[in-house]
């Protein structure tokens, strides 16, 4: 897995709610981000700048991230983001602190390698799942998940129960499907023909 350097300052979180609210709306005016980092000892509450998380938060690969708060450093994982609904700006960011030997469940991309028998017979493969959620230790997760889709035959699906990773638990629903070869009208007319 990557790893994304990032830097952010602790703040102060105020008694009263009102007090709250304003101490955010002050920091998102400026750039910043509220972020928490919780699953360790304590829960720190910091900010980071918009700019240093922009790289981030918009790209489909996975990072470790390496967090200094004033000084003191952390890994961690990005563990849920909050939109603003209008204007799409980042109002929170979670991250979850990862330690050695304590397992995490983290989305992982899909990506699909082969060229499937059902593709050569007129079908069209489609990827319904773009990433899945796996259990492992942070430095055994890899950047991505890559499945083998060869034997994949036409009007054939494949479903998470059948995916097996060394390492790793897929705790996604075994019956749901990954990707599928779906029969297109040139195939379902050849198939009549036949």
């Amino acid at each position: 897995m990557k790893t994304f350097q990032l830097e952010g300052n602790k703040r102060e979180i105020a008694e009263r709610s009102c007090d709250q609210k304003r101490a955010l709306k002050a920091l998102r005016k400026n750039s910043m981000i509220p972020a928490v980092l919780y699953g360790g000892e304590e829960t720190i509450h910091f900010s980071v700048s918009y700019e240093s998380v922009r790289k981030l938060v918009y790209t489909p690969e996975i990072f470790l991230v390496e967090l200094t708060i004033n000084g003191v450093k952390k890994n961690a994982i990005m563990k849920e983001l909050q939109f603003q609904p209008v204007k799409d700006t980042i109002l929170h960011i979670d991250f979850l602190e990862v330690f050695p030997n304590k397992p995490v469940v983290m989305e992982v991309p899909v990506a699909l390698e082969g060229h499937a028998e059902g593709v050569k017979a007129g079908g069209k493969l489609t990827l319904q799942m773009r990433k899945l959620k796996v259990k492992a230790i942070y430095d055994k997760i890899p950047e991505k998940l890559v499945i083998n889709v060869d034997h994949l035959g036409l009007g054939k699906t494949m479903q998470v129960g059948e995916l097996h990773f060394e390492g790793l638990e897929v705790v996604n629903a075994k019956n749901a499907v990954v990707c599928a070869v779906q029969l297109t009208r040139a195939a379902r007319g050849a198939q009549a023909k036949a």
